[in-house]
């Protein structure tokens, strides 16, 4: 066993992790953040004015919310706690303000860092606000979740909240040659390996300097210096993308996906319904949405839109993952270059809403059902026409509507699809309604 072994075989401190050894030290050296630390960008302009306050990081992981917490420490000159709202209560609030008031006595103000602050419930958070207030601590908060939602409103007022952004792929890769500087100047990476990492990190800087640890010590393992793609795919573990499945990532992407249906382009609905299908979202879920986009944005302009994505959600839940999620991602294609309408959900809409505020009015005598003598005496149904003896099967001029109720044209179909024809035969019969005296 030479030298080199027996060193590492009775080290008693562990080597640093990639991600700790090239954490920034000052503000220039972060990566990334430049719409936020960029020369005359906000958070530029706070390290220069000389005054901390207190502020909301709201971004996805890895993007350097706590380095920047205690960046912001360092550049004022500031005591710095750090509590995870994961594992603390109010007592460790109490211990955190205790202390910053003994930092205080010494002459230091104190930066309180709280991690996930979103899972602080309304009692502790409330508990920071009385010292937020008075200025004895400076609070700097990170979140992954929307603020607007998960900080109660009070603390919200008094923070500024600064939105971080995941790296983009020219970010990543200055973190790779800043890693190769310090600490892997001893591998090389081909650009397909790079292409990989930088992929499967998805703009999480410490998921990508763990990834980047990992084919190290793989690397070395080998007995290897240069890093292939092959390489990186054969002897790492490269899990799905960034993916929350209950947070903002989740619902944006959603968004995505509908907005993409929406708007008649299908391979932009088709790559954000395989996004979220790769990040692990429930595919029954997602059935249930695409439903619901037929009924909402297609409606009766294509009705073999509501059956073709019912059929592909039936169809998913007989062949399950991976063989349903192709009926989806027909059915998405289908729904995208489909005819679009929203009458029908306009027309639903309004009625609720009409109802909602109206009073409760009668069914007209004329329409009620007579099962009964008393009834029939009483005149229900009495005068009533039926349809079909009807020419065109409609009485022209009848109306359906509560007594007094003017007529509200609720649904108006679009010029497109099957609603288009529904449009003209709406116009017929409203001028058969004209001709024979009833409302136009």
């Amino acid at each position: 066993m030479d030298k080199h072994n027996t060193d590492d075989l009775f080290r008693t401190e562990p080597a640093a992790p990639l991600a700790e050894a090239l954490r920034p030290k000052t503000i220039g050296e972060v990566i990334g953040q430049s719409h936020l630390l960029g020369e005359g960008k906000p958070l530029n302009l706070v390290f220069k004015s000389g005054r901390p306050h207190s502020m909301i990081l709201w971004g996805p992981p890895g993007v350097g919310k706590t380095t920047l917490a205690r960046l912001t420490a360092n550049a004022f000159d500031c005591e710095f706690i750090a509590l995870s709202a994961v594992l603390s209560g109010v007592k460790d609030i109490r211990a955190s303000i205790e202390q910053a008031e003994q930092y205080l006595a010494r002459g230091k103000h104190t930066i309180l860092f709280i991690d996930e602050i979103h899972r602080f419930n309304k009692s502790q958070q409330d508990a920071l606000l009385p010292f937020v207030e008075s200025g004895l601590v400076t609070l700097i908060g990170a979140t992954t979740e929307n603020p607007s939602f998960e900080v109660n409103s009070a603390l919200l007022s008094r923070s500024q909240v600064y939105v971080l952004k995941a790296l983009n792929d020219d970010e990543m890769r200055q973190l790779l040659a800043r890693a190769q500087e310090r600490v892997l100047g001893h591998l090389q990476f081909d650009e397909v390996a790079v292409q990989t990492l930088v992929g499967y990190a998805d703009g999480d800087a410490r998921r990508f300097l763990n990834l980047l640890e990992q084919t190290k010590t793989s690397a070395e393992t080998s007995g290897i210096t240069r890093i292939t793609g092959e390489f990186v795919e054969n002897a790492l573990t490269l899990n799905a993308r960034r993916f929350d499945k209950g947070g903002d990532n989740f619902y944006d992407q959603i968004s995505a996906l509908h907005k993409s249906v929406r708007g008649s382009h299908p391979d932009a609905a088709l790559y954000w319904l395989c996004r979220m299908l790769d990040g692990g979202a429930d595919a029954k879920y997602l059935s249930r949405r695409i439903v619901r986009m037929a009924w909402e944005d297609i409606g009766l302009a294509d009705p073999r839109a509501i059956q073709i994505a019912n059929d592909a959600a039936t169809t998913y839940e007989r062949l399950g993952s991976p063989e349903g999620e192709l009926a989806l991602g027909q059915a998405v294609i289908y729904l995208a270059i489909a005819a679009k309408s929203n009458a029908g959900y306009n027309a639903f809409n309004a009625a609720m809403a009409f109802v909602r505020k109206d009073k409760s009015r009668e069914v007209p005598v004329h329409l009620r059902n007579a099962p009964t003598k008393l009834m029939k005496e009483l005149g229900y149904g009495h005068a009533y026409r039926y349809a079909h003896d009807e020419p065109h099967a409609y009485a022209a001029g009848e109306t359906y509507l509560p007594d007094g109720m003017p007529e509200p044209r609720w649904y108006q179909p679009v010029p497109r699809g099957i609603e288009g024809k529904v449009a003209d035969k709406l116009a017929f019969l409203r001028q058969l309604d004209a001709d024979a005296g009833g409302e136009d």
